[in-house]
């Protein structure tokens, strides 16, 4: 399955320092699947995407269906530019064949999009969907994919709500972008749970190139979703080759990292966001939790399974240092072993509260 990765900084960032430098990038998550903490599920060599935004706050996206690593242009752009929002996915497709326009993210206007996870029967509760559309977002879907269609529902939502977003002049803030996203999630569990049981695993992520919000969702009272973890600090640097840590000289998050698994070897570089949990990266860089508050959602009480999320490859934890260079024959019971030392409610981050938290 999939791997996102978003960087938003009060400065600019080269994308090579975010995208193929580090040993644990999703680029290499991608190619080794080594790094992985499940070894068992295929790499993500079914295209990729990287979406940043100019001065004018447009959006700039980069897709291809070669692999992420072998992508010559991928690395020239990477080394050359600059970007303060980062969108970065890379694919191992479940819905669409291969090709440029299913590959993430999406855009429209100004509002970037990726999907990690995958909808349940999608094909069943396709038509619903797309009955739902105004015409000009149903003749935007070019793909084959459920993720370009659930973008397509969220820019329904926004321009149901009262925004265009096909305008570049419209303002959004984190607040509205929230909103349609709940909005989208609720309008996709209703029609997924009418037509099977089968959970559906909804980790999105949208932006407006000011604020984001991210996902981690699963129509499910029992199972985690894919995994989500988010990190902070002053700086972001490489202190070996290959090898980046987060610098906290001080409470200022000058620097934000979301990312489907973490992208240091620092455990302490990272907090899991709970399972059914909204996060919000504000225009000022504040970050927001909010709950999705559900018939699915549990209250962060009750212990979750990992083994639906980790049979789609989709369930990935904080790697050591040495897992980049482990030998092939490493077990699986290693690999299971590594899930296993973190307890489930520590490995979601969970809270009991049901207050939004601030970081």
């Amino acid at each position: 399955m999939c791997r996102f990765m978003i960087y938003k900084g009060r400065e600019s960032m080269v994308l090579s320092d975010l995208l193929t430098k580090p040993a644990h990038s999703i680029i290499n998550q991608s190619f080794d699947s080594r790094l992985r903490l499940d070894m068992r599920n295929p790499i993500n060599g079914d295209g990729f995407g990287v979406g940043y935004y100019t001065a004018s706050n447009k959006p700039c996206i980069f897709r291809a269906i070669t692999p992420a690593w072998n992508n010559v242009n991928l690395n020239n752009l990477s080394d050359c530019t600059e970007a303060s929002l980062v969108f970065g996915h890379v694919r191992a497709s479940t819905q669409g064949v291969l090709s440029e326009t299913n590959c993430h993210p999406f855009s429209y206007g100004k509002v970037m999009f990726m999907h990690n996870g995958g909808i349940s029967q999608f094909n069943h509760m396709k038509k619903k969907l797309v009955n739902h559309l105004e015409e000009q977002f149903f003749l935007y879907i070019q793909g084959s994919t459920d993720s370009e269609c659930c973008f397509a529902l969220f820019l329904d939502t926004l321009y149901k709500m009262g925004y265009d977003p096909g305008n570049f002049e419209t303002k959004f803030t984190h607040s509205v972008l929230r909103k349609a996203l709940v909005t989208t999630i609720e309008l996709i569990k209703e029609w997924q749970t009418q037509t099977t049981d089968e959970p559906s695993l909804m980790n999105f992520a949208v932006t407006d190139g000011e604020s984001v919000v991210v996902s981690r969702y699963i129509t499910s009272k029992t199972d985690e979703a894919a995994s989500l973890h988010f990190s902070t600090g002053s700086k972001f640097f490489e202190y070996e080759p290959g090898l980046f840590k987060m610098e906290r000289l001080n409470r200022s998050q000058d620097v934000i990292f979301v990312a489907s698994e973490p992208l240091t070897f620092e455990r302490g570089d990272w907090i899991c966001v709970p399972t059914n949990t909204l996060i919000t990266i504000t225009k000022n860089n504040t970050i927001l939790m909010h709950p999705i508050e559900d018939e699915f959602y549990d209250g962060g009480v009750n212990e979750r399974s990992a083994g639906l999320a980790m049979s789609k490859g989709l369930m990935g934890g904080v790697p050591t240092k040495n897992s980049h260079r482990m030998d092939d024959k490493s077990s699986e019971d290693e690999v299971d072993s590594t899930l296993a030392d973190v307890p489930p409610l520590s490995r979601e981050g969970r809270r009991a509260s049901n207050d939004a938290a601030v970081f």
